[in-house]
């Protein structure tokens, strides 16, 4: 689900089981998790039909033949968790997840460019991975990190993924010192408006969690609780 359109709080309540799990991205990302466990998670994501799953790089070739024939997405993380690295080490990334058969890249900004205000560096940064991504038919979410920014930090990134193309802004990489807030969402669709989605990532365990991101401007979810706010 591509929509970056936010929902009314009453069109929120109303989401069924269903269509509250195709704004989910069903996750996964410790860097000790084990091919079954990518099997179980991607099993679980095609029970659930959630919008896609979010994993390691390294598992990407094996989760996308676990998912063929299905419509749940391979997402996996580029410059993770830091997102310091160079734009063109993250274009590179990018392009290997692509070929092994990513349809969604969450990147991790460059902080430190965000925190100085130097909004050319960032739109660069971001640059790198949205023109790796061109021509693929593959979304590209950028990660602030929030917990570590300044509110000027967290508008100048979202202007400036705008500025580059990204499809989304996400709040959190879920190894940052925390996850997402319902302030932190509200201010993400307040800078970017409709023209970009929002993913709320971090924290989310219980369908009160996901209603309240969901009506605070969130479009997509990263949750590794899939079950517990389904049930």
């Amino acid at each position: 689900m591509s929509n970056t359109a936010p929902l009314e709080p009453t069109e929120v309540e109303a989401l069924d089981r269903f269509e509250l799990a195709a704004r989910i991205d069903h996750t996964l990302l410790s860097p000790t998790t084990t091919a079954p466990e990518i099997d179980e998670l991607c099993d679980q994501a095609a029970q659930f039909q959630t919008a896609s799953v979010c994993i390691q790089p390294i598992w990407v070739a094996r989760a996308a033949t676990r998912l063929t024939n299905t419509e749940v997405k391979v997402c996996t993380v580029i410059g993770f968790p830091t997102g310091a690295q160079t734009p063109q080490t993250k274009a590179t990334e990018a392009a290997e997840a692509i070929r092994n058969g990513a349809k969604e890249l969450d990147m991790v900004i460059d902080q430190a460019a965000a925190l100085s205000a130097d909004r050319t560096r960032l739109v660069q940064d971001i640059s790198a991975v949205v023109s790796a991504a061109e021509g693929h038919d593959v979304l590209v979410k950028v990660i602030l990190e929030t917990a570590s920014l300044t509110e000027q930090a967290k508008v100048l990134a979202c202007k400036a993924a705008v500025e580059a193309g990204a499809n989304y802004v996400k709040t959190s990489t879920g190894f940052g010192p925390g996850g997402a807030t319902v302030e932190d969402v509200a201010l993400l669709r307040h800078t970017v408006g409709d023209a970009l989605g929002v993913k709320a990532s971090g924290g989310i365990r219980t369908r009160e969690d996901a209603l309240a991101m969901l009506k605070a401007g969130a479009t997509r979810l990263g949750a590794s609780s899939t079950y517990a706010i389904l049930s």
